[in-house]
């Protein structure tokens, strides 16, 4: 069963975030409506899905490290393999344009 998470550019729903695989496949995808800047300059708007056999850099790159990844996941009670739980937890307060959110529920 796969996993996502919506992506906003400064606050405008960009794309989504989905695990195929349970920390194996990743897909990104802009929305086919999105007009505004790439989320990344690696994931450029002129293709809208981007595959990984791995957890994508970019996102990568946004969770935290050493003191506050060890507080995050003892805090939260997520796996240090889970990336996208962590990314879910601290989404809502990155650093630059972007922010990720829990897709609602219906």
């Amino acid at each position: 069963m796969s996993r996502s998470l919506d992506v906003y550019y400064r606050e405008k729903y960009a794309g989504t975030l989905e695990e195929l695989s349970a920390r194996r496949r990743y897909r990104f995808s802009y929305r086919a409506d999105y007009s505004g800047p790439p989320v990344s300059l690696t994931m450029p708007t002129d293709r809208s899905v981007y595959e990984y056999d791995h957890f994508p850099p970019f996102f990568d790159g946004l969770l935290p490290e050493g003191v506050l990844l060890e507080a995050l996941l003892r805090t939260k009670k997520i796996d240090r393999d889970d990336w996208m739980s962590q990314l879910a937890a601290v989404g809502s307060d990155l650093v630059g344009a972007v922010s990720v959110r829990e897709r609602e529920k219906p």
